[in-house]
């Protein structure tokens, strides 16, 4: 068995795979203050209560946006399951070509996400990811990754909104019935979820027709995808282990070549 982190800003997913079956998935909250004492244990706490064999993941990969816990959660994963991980960084195949500015600006959850999405939907592609940013992908119709956007996130946003006022609420982020709010609550639920519902689809539209590509296949993941795509039919799939599953992928062909 092997497992795989997807380290956020937010939080970090864990995922565990014997051979190419999925076996469980899992999230705890991103932490700089956590020791990797700290993590092992809520690791092998979860794992046990799964009823996953800690001693029988053999190998590991790390995905970061945050590098401060790179060193932290390999010492985790050496010292409480006994492995090396891999680490998502330059020198690392992946077999996607990046066709920007500069490759080593882009973030290693992009990274996995288009290596992900390329194998298992093909290309052309735009792949959302609505995180603690909503980042758009385009992948173009010979499997290049060509840029994209980064927005902020649905649940930053509201934050910010909140943070940055003295009366309004904190409210769930979910669909209002209607656009024109009747209190402060649904007038706030309306311009979160309508506001994004718009950019994305405004968005898809743009870089559709920049990259002169009406038929590219829409991808989206993260926590707020499922929300947004049931609104809107510019999305063509939800995918919630896409980063996942990639960092699975990536581990079997760096494994393969060594």
């Amino acid at each position: 068995m092997i497992i795989c982190l997807d380290v956020g800003n937010t939080n970090i997913k864990f995922a565990v795979y014997d051979n190419d079956s999925f076996k469980l998935s899992f999230r705890v909250a991103t932490d700089l203050k956590k020791t990797s004492d700290e993590y092992g244990g809520q690791l092998l706490t979860i794992l046990k209560n799964s009823g996953v064999d800690p001693s029988l993941i053999n190998g590991g990969i790390i995905s970061s946006v945050v590098p401060q816990l790179d060193y932290t959660l390999a010492r985790m994963l050496a010292t409480y399951l006994k492995i090396k991980p891999l680490m998502l960084e330059p020198g690392l195949k992946t077999g996607l070509n990046l066709k920007v500015d500069n490759a080593r600006e882009v973030g290693a959850d992009r990274v996995v996400n288009n290596v992900s999405a390329v194998k298992k939907y093909g290309y052309p592609l735009i792949v959302i990811d609505f995180g603690t940013a909503t980042t758009f992908n385009v992948i173009n119709e010979v499997g290049d990754f060509i840029g994209g956007v980064i927005a902020p996130g649905i649940k930053g946003s509201l934050d910010s909104l909140v943070n940055g006022t003295a009366k309004l609420p904190r409210v769930e982020i979910e669909r209002p019935s209607k656009v024109i709010g009747k209190n402060t609550v649904t007038n706030m639920q309306s311009g979160i979820f309508y506001g994004f519902a718009g950019l994305v689809e405004y968005l898809v539209k743009k870089i559709k027709r920049e990259m002169k590509c009406e038929n590219a296949s829409v991808i989206a993941t993260g926590g707020f995808s499922e929300v947004i795509a049931n609104e809107i039919q510019c999305i063509d799939k939800v995918d919630k282990l896409l980063t996942l599953d990639g960092l699975k992928y990536l581990y079997d062909l760096n494994a393969e070549a060594n």
